[in-house]
């Protein structure tokens, strides 16, 4: 069933300055990725005035504009907070459900949410859903009550069809059907777990493990070339046609008959790029001015530099030129791209499983091809887990720090062409982390958090994932530093595969382990070509570098050329994990053995993965 939805902002400020409305752009982003059949077809902003609230929400009903009007604002307790009151004023039937549902597991998430006033009802047929104003709250809420909303409208409507359905489905999965609160007891005291279950397994151990257990996304799409880069060609690209198509010029000259020689020769007309064959073949003694690209005229083959010429005779106006002296002998061929001379028509321009260039894109465009099949992505997901986490958005209070892993994931994931989904911040509770994977795994089908791995009662990321989710954990304790406790866990959720990295949540480890397991896994998933690693070089060593843990340290290096473009390596600094900055200026990762150091001007490999600038 299509759905026509419709998104009422609420907010002085973005009806003066609508560019702004931040939320209201996102929710419509992530209605038309849940409902690819629906549309969004109506989209205003107004001031936060009760009549003015009323007097559109009154319009949309009575005009049957969209089945569902979400409002986005005005839900809280500052005086200009009026959309709850407005919508009772206009709604003929409360859903005190969906505010129930909103309510209830945004409270999972912050405990802030209890300030929201969000009011959801039917007048007609539309039903009307307040959301709050920030776009992460108004999201996260979209999520919540999303799986009810083509049942609602479905009743409004009394399509009898997909009620029914509907109900089917309910039926089945009765008994199914989880309870909201988590299996997982917080252990204390004597019941706490003091000893790792998992082994410590070496980094080669754990990424066979990876690539052993995921699989190679099957499906494929067809792409506009201009959103191909870094993706992964699903089939062979073949040239439907040569490059170059006719024999064009290389050079700005003449167009020739290298019989002809060398000496005075009439200019019988100009051509350039673009220009068609128009003329007649070059008889004896005539030659054509030619520009770099354009067609060969009939009956040259060759051309002559204007370097190689004499100018020797002009138009009255000086504008035409008639008559030019070759000064060199040409020969059959020169300077002439002749067809095919880049790619021959029905030949393998590119293979399958390639990462597509900005090169690649360039070489599609020559041979008139504006789409390609690539594999399709899996959607990406992340969550920060910690009850001292808030949004950098938001007011820091005692003992808070703000989140940087899911913003610093979300940004390094984008760097190598995967977009990825802000899905939340879990407390360190079992109910709330539960809840905050829920939403993920509704949305997505690869997910990475960060924190709640490491032994600390509150670390509850692998006993959640098991007991409310039945996961494997795959391993759990890696012998590396930083990323030890880093775990990777599958399991099967609505029927649906599910891949979780549980990375530690000290901001270097979560950078140093998505480096090295994540953005492999992803590449491995589209299968690609080269999946496992970055590119290893050799490097020299500005300084000596020790390492005095058992366990091997990656150690974060800014690799760049000295003036005799040899390739340098320094440390960043503190290698601590907690230490973000020791990433900032990183370009290359060394693995050091534990117990060794390598002292200074020692040649030795490191994973680059970035440019050397």
């Amino acid at each position: 069933m299509s759905i026509k939805f419709g998104i009422l902002t609420v907010s002085t400020t973005c009806s003066q300055h609508p560019e702004k409305d931040e939320a209201g752009p996102k929710l419509e982003k992530e209605i038309l990725l849940e409902f690819s059949k629906s549309l969004v077809s109506y989209k205003k902003i107004v001031t936060d005035d009760l009549a003015a609230i009323i007097h559109e929400l009154e319009f949309v009903t009575t005009n049957c504009v969209c089945d569902v009007l979400f409002t986005v604002g005005g839900t809280g307790f500052a005086p200009s907070d009026v959309t709850p009151e407005a919508t009772k004023a206009v709604i003929d039937k409360e859903a005190p459900g969906l505010t129930y549902a909103m309510i209830s597991k945004s409270l999972a998430v912050t405990d802030m949410a209890m300030l929201s006033r969000s009011v959801c009802g039917i007048k007609n047929q539309t039903v009307i859903i307040n959301f709050p104003g920030s776009s992460k709250a108004a999201v996260e809420c979209f999520r919540f009550i999303k799986s009810s909303i083509l049942h609602a409208v479905a009743l409004i409507k009394d399509s009898i069809r997909e009620v029914e359905t509907k109900h089917a489905e309910i039926q089945c999965n009765f008994d199914r059907n989880l309870s909201e609160e988590s299996k997982v007891k917080i252990k204390v005291g004597e019941s706490r777990i003091r000893k790792s279950p998992f082994p410590m397994l070496e980094v080669s151990d754990a990424k066979n493990i990876v690539f052993k257990t995921v699989s190679v996304i099957q499906d494929t799409e067809l792409i506009p070339i201009e959103k191909a880069a870094t993706r992964i060609l699903a089939e062979d690209v073949i040239a439907p046609k040569p490059v170059p198509a006719f024999p064009a010029s290389i050079k700005d000259g003449y167009a020739v008959r290298a019989e002809d020689g060398a000496g005075f020769r009439v200019v019988e007309y100009s051509t350039a790029a673009g220009d068609g064959l128009k003329h007649p073949a070059l008889q004896r003694g005539q030659i054509v001015r030619i520009s770099t690209g354009a067609p060969l005229p009939p009956g040259a083959d060759a051309v002559v530099q204007v370097e190689d010429t004499t100018l020797i005779d002009v138009t009255d106006n000086g504008d035409e030129e008639l008559m030019v002296e070759i000064n060199v002998e040409p020969k059959v061929g020169q300077d002439i791209r002749q067809i095919g001379s880049d790619i021959e028509a029905n030949t393998v321009v590119f293979e399958k499983q390639a990462a597509i260039t900005p090169a690649y894109i360039g070489v599609l465009a020559m041979l008139g091809i504006s789409k390609v099949k690539v594999i399709k992505r899996p959607t990406i997901g992340i969550i920060s887990t910690g009850s001292e986490l808030v949004s950098s958005k938001d007011t820091l209070r005692p003992g808070q720090i703000y989140d940087s892993n899911k913003v610093t994931l979300i940004a390094l994931l984008s760097n190598y062409g995967y977009e990825a989904k802000d899905c939340g911040i879990a407390n360190d509770t079992p109910n709330s982390l539960k809840a905050v994977l829920e939403n993920s795994f509704d949305t997505c089908d690869f997910i990475i958090s960060s924190g709640g791995v490491s032994m600390s009662e509150y670390d509850l990321v692998k006993q959640v994932l098991v007991e409310d989710f039945g996961a494997k954990i795959h391993f759990g304790r890696l012998n590396m530093k930083p990323g030890k406790p880093t775990v990777f866990a599958t399991l099967t959720y609505r029927e649906k595969s599910k891949i979780v990295f549980s990375l530690p949540g000290n901001p270097v480890s979560c950078c140093v382990t998505s480096l090295l397991f994540v953005l492999p896994a992803l590449r491995y998933i589209e299968n690609s070509k080269n999946y496992e690693e970055f590119p290893n070089v050799n490097v020299i060593l500005e300084h000596s570098i020790v390492n005095r843990d058992l366990r091997p340290e990656y150690v974060r290096l800014k690799v760049y050329r000295d003036a005799q473009n040899q390739l340098i390596a320094k440390s960043t600094g503190n290698q601590i994990s907690s230490r973000l900055n020791s990433m900032v200026d990183a370009n290359a990762l060394l693995c050091v053995p534990g117990n060794s150091s390598f002292e200074t001007g020692t040649v030795k490999p490191v994973q680059l993965f970035t440019q050397i600038f």
